[in-house]
This record gives C-alpha cells, structure tokens and sequence, in this order.
C-alpha cells in the first residue's frame, strides 16, 4: 500500500469504512504481530497483544492525525502501549520504561516459546550490554526491518538519532564480538 492509499483507506476509515480498516488491518497484521513477537517471543502472547492494539486502533482511529505522522508509526506506538500495559498487569509496581528488561527479568516466570527460548540465549547476551535506546533501535531496524524514519517516529526521536544510535550499537556490538550483529540477525525470531 502507497502512502496516499494508506492515507486514502485511514480517511475513509475514520469516515466509517470498515473495508478501508480492514486493508489496513491486512497491511499491518503481520508486521505488528512480528513486533510484538519480538518482545514477548510466546505466539499466544503476541496474538492476543496484536487483537488488542487493533482494537485500540479502531476505537482512537479518529484521533489519528496524519499530520504528526504516518498511520504505521501511530500503529506501532499503541501496539507499543499495549505490550507495556502488559507486562505492568504482570508487574503493577514495576516502573517499566524498557519492555526488553521486562522480558529478561529473571524475576518473572513469562511465558516463551521454547525454540525462541534456545535462539535467543547468546544475543540476549549482546543485546543486554546495550543502552536501552540503542538496543531499540538495534531491533527495530534488524527485527522489525523498519526503515530510520519509521523508527523516528515510533521513538520520537530524529531519523538522524536513529540512525546515529544504530551506528553506535553496531559498534559496540563489533568490539564486543565481531559476528554479534550476525548472531542477533540469525536469532531473529521467527512467529
């Protein structure tokens, strides 16, 4: 879908069209799944996470201002909000600002998919020794395979900062182990 159909189907979406929402449901379903995935890394999980930030979607959709955004980068924000909301049900008086140490936190018994689980024992490795910026940015950009504007927009932050950032944790990441961007591409897990 081009920006002006994505903008087309947001309009007439908020005008009512259920077929319009339901193309961009279509256009997103697999990529916010796979984002959600990514951070909780339990199939179940990341189904009911993604039912839940398109029902949101569909209840604020016109507050969706395209003017402070593309729909794809306000997407990933609730779907964003939504996996936080999570993980504080697990953990109500947890100040939880990085969903990745939500995960890791030895603490909580969260479910996992155990060939997840296998993959991802190295990198998590890698991936902890970065700040929580960079590590974000790291996996949106390899994970999620977005582009350095898309993750400006879900992080607030510049596309200049973001590509900074990834650059920054490439690097640490190289003097650290020289395949560990590698071993973090080869560990992307699979929903």
């Amino acid at each position: 879908m081009t920006p002006q159909e994505e903008l087309a189907a947001v309009t007439a979406a908020q005008a009512g069209d259920a077929e319009s929402f339901g193309r961009l449901y279509d256009a997103y379903a697999r990529r916010i799944h796979d984002y959600l995935y990514y951070r909780t890394h339990h199939r179940e999980t990341a189904e009911d996470l993604a039912s839940r930030a398109f029902l949101k979607a569909l209840e604020k959709l016109g507050s969706f201002d395209a003017g402070k955004g593309s729909f794809g980068a306000w997407l990933y924000r609730i779907a964003h909000n939504t996996l936080v909301d999570h993980y504080r049900a697990d953990r109500p008086n947890a100040d939880i600002e990085d969903v990745w140490d939500a995960l890791h936190d030895h603490k909580t018994d969260l479910p996992r998919d155990t060939d997840a689980r296998a993959r991802l024992t190295k990198v998590e490795q890698h991936l902890a020794a970065l700040p929580k910026a960079q590590r974000e940015v790291v996996v949106l950009r390899v994970w999620d395979g977005l582009s350095y504007a898309e993750i400006a927009a879900i992080t607030g932050k510049t596309e200049a900062a973001s590509k900074m950032a990834f650059s920054r944790a490439t690097a640490i990441l190289k003097a650290a182990m020289p395949l560990a961007l590698l071993l973090i591409i080869a560990a992307r897990p699979h929903s």
